[in-house]
């Protein structure tokens, strides 16, 4: 069973979404090609050029970088693929650069092993049938769809939530959304955002953005509210008054995979305004 490591490209899309099914993920293309427009994606292919593993690295900024999308086929596991393809990704990057991930937990023993450590956790949650529950407070602000001219501010806002800059992920992640919101206030200006994402099986939530649980809860029901079908969103740790407002608006727990860092003690600090990410891969 010999393999090649190599780059993943645009026309490996196809290869990509058939090695995924195969560990019973749900890629589609359109996922599959933001993260290749925003970062660099490797795997090992056989003899027969299809693709047996993969992983991706997304770099944010000049201080850190993600990495997802970390798959080896069924077929082929026990070989040192998946560690191979990760070191990969490690590799692209400086040295100086902080490394994050969301671990799965078929992963999190290989990724201990090769330096990375738990710092945090996301809480993975889902809805079947989203029940609309408003906040009670009445706020002076408008929740409008996001315009071309909205980008600076997006990006400056997620900056200050992530703790580093992702504009060219934003970008593309802004054109595969299925809707794409700012919150204003009074003034007009932007001070919160949120995007869905409509994946194979759920509409995904996130990046959601806001300076209170309050407009995030806004923001999740604009996005959710005339879905007809499943929902998810992941949650970083600390927003807990947020996620008992989801439960009651159907949303179930599912799991707490935890977020592993290298190359740093921490990741860069926050300003606790992200109340979803924007998929495990993305961080």
């Amino acid at each position: 069973m010999a393999t090649n490591l190599v780059t993943l490209e645009e026309e490996d899309i196809p290869g990509l979404i058939t090695l995924s099914a195969a560990v019973e993920w749900d890629y589609d293309k359109y996922e599959i090609q933001t993260v290749i427009s925003s970062g660099r994606v490797y795997g090992h292919k056989n003899k027969e050029g299809e693709i047996v593993s993969s992983a991706a690295i997304i770099p944010y900024g000049q201080s850190l970088a993600s990495i997802g999308m970390v798959i080896v086929h069924p077929e082929y596991r026990g070989k040192g693929l998946g560690r191979k393809v990760t070191q990969k990704c490690i590799d692209s990057v400086s040295a100086d650069n902080a490394i994050m991930l969301i671990a799965t937990d078929e992963g999190k023993l290989m990724y201990k092993r090769m330096g990375f450590y738990p710092i945090d956790y996301v809480h993975k949650y889902l809805c079947n049938n989203y029940l609309s529950i408003k906040p009670n407070n009445q706020l002076d602000i408008e929740i409008n769809s996001m315009r071309k001219v909205d980008l600076p501010q997006v990006v400056r806002l997620d900056k200050d939530a992530f703790g580093e800059e992702r504009k060219t992920f934003l970008i593309h992640r802004i054109k595969q959304a299925k809707d794409s919101i700012v919150v204003k206030d009074s003034d007009g200006t932007i001070i919160g955002f949120g995007l869905s994402i409509l994946g194979p099986i759920n509409l995904i939530l996130g990046p959601i953005i806001a300076p209170n649980h309050h407009i995030a809860s806004l923001l999740i029901d604009k996005l959710a509210n005339n879905h007809q079908g499943k929902l998810r969103i992941d949650i970083p740790s600390g927003n807990e008054t947020f996620m008992s407002h989801l439960e009651k608006c159907g949303f179930v727990k599912v799991s707490q995979p935890p977020i592993m860092i290298k190359n740093a003690k921490e990741l860069p600090s926050p300003n606790k305004t992200l109340f979803g990410i924007a998929a495990q891969i993305f961080g």
